[in-house]
């Protein structure tokens, strides 16, 4: 990962533009097996139609419960409990207003509530780890949820993933959605995770690492940190799916 970072920032310097990592990124093996060959395929007569097809956004409307993890289940959840509020924000920085914004997460212990994460740690009943809200006027979000943990993975040896949350962004379509990671401040894991490093530019790494911010805790009862999301331009938010 070094080399590859030494060498994205001799391109850097010389004037290139690397947000976004390379599709075929070796040091994150699924990257090379799952990363599209071929060229997009356009879809013909009424693009409209790809929305009667594909998945919803819901069941029901968005409520304030599913904004806070917390609160989903008949007790509490184990773990540190947080607060993560920020903006949706455009290229010129205007807030993006009314977007479905969505979460997922691993608990405490790092283990997803889903079957194909057999990771030896305790699942935890009070806690799926999913939620969503739309944003506000000001492009703002807000959940409230537990701090997760580290989690192995195979991808080398001795390999785990920072604490990270999921993120998810739709605009008016299903069609037109991004999905990004919010990582935490100082952890130790940063140098030795391929998809956090996959990212070419340090700068554009950084902006995925979220601000402890005291005034948004709340008094024995959960640490604050926010973390904007920026859809385009040169402070642009990676995005998983690239550009």
């Amino acid at each position: 990962m070094a080399e590859l970072h030494a060498a994205a920032q001799q391109r850097i310097s010389a004037g290139a533009v690397l947000h976004h990592p390379p599709r075929d990124y070796a040091p994150y093996r699924s990257s090379l097996l799952r990363h599209p060959r071929q060229p997009l395929v356009a879809v013909g007569g009424d693009p409209d139609a790809v929305e009667l097809h594909g998945p919803v956004f819901g069941v029901t409307d968005v409520t304030a419960l599913d904004a806070d993890l917390t609160r989903q289940h008949l007790g509490e959840p184990l773990g540190e409990r947080i607060t993560v509020s920020g903006r949706v924000l455009d290229r010129d920085g205007r807030p993006v207003r009314g977007q479905l914004v969505e979460i997922w997460q691993a608990n405490a212990s790092g283990r997803y509530a889903h079957q194909r994460d057999q990771h030896p740690a305790p699942l935890d009943p009070n806690f799926t780890g999913v939620g969503r809200c739309l944003t506000d006027d000001e492009g703002r979000y807000h959940f409230t949820t537990i701090k997760p943990g580290a989690y192995p993975w195979r991808n080398h040896l001795n390999a785990w993933r920072p604490a990270h949350i999921h993120f998810s962004l739709f605009g008016t379509a299903f069609t037109q959605r991004l999905v990004t990671q919010m990582y935490f401040p100082n952890d130790p894991l940063f140098r030795h995770d391929p998809i956090f490093n996959s990212i070419p530019d340090d700068r554009a790494r950084q902006r995925l690492i979220a601000d402890y911010q005291h005034d948004l805790s709340s008094p024995e009862w959960s640490l604050g940190y926010t973390w904007d999301i920026v859809l385009d331009g040169p402070s642009a938010t990676w995005i998983e799916e690239g550009r």
